[in-house]
Parts: structure tokens; sequence; C-alpha cells
């Protein structure tokens, strides 16, 4: 998670330094380096976002797992 979004901010600052080369100031500059870097974020860096995601799944279904399993012996319990 830390690397993706260190990744999203550099595609941000760069966008931003090149836009203000290009002569964009104030408002637009900010609004229009967040919307370049949201397209290209969305793209180049689909890699590492399915990668997070799966890495968030497989917890979601480990803690899923556990509170299974922990229900589970909670009723062998109250059976006896």
């Amino acid at each position: 998670m830390i690397r993706y979004s260190i990744l999203r901010l550099l595609i941000f600052v760069v966008a931003l330094l090149i836009l203000f080369a290009v002569g964009f100031r104030s408002w637009a500059l900010l609004l229009l380096s967040a919307l370049v870097s949201l397209v290209v974020s969305f793209f180049a860096l689909r890699r590492q976002r399915e990668q997070f995601a799966d890495q968030v799944q497989r917890k979601v279904s480990e803690r899923q797992e556990r509170a299974a399993a922990y229900r589970s012996a909670e009723d062998d319990d109250t059976d006896e």
C-alpha cells in the first residue's frame, strides 16, 4: 500500500511539474495535475492495485475463516 501511494504521489508531482513548465498556474494547475495523475495511475499502476486488492482479500478471507472456526468451537462447547 505504501509503495502504491508513493507511486501515485510521484505521478502527481511529475504531472504538476510538467504542467507548470507548460504554463499552467493557480487552481488550474492543481486540478489538471490531479486529473492527469488519476488517468495515468489508473493505467500505469493497475498491477500494483490488483496486488493490493488480492492481499486485502486474502486477509479478509483468513479473518472470516478464523471467525467461523471460533463460532464452530463455541457451538461445540455449548452442545456439551
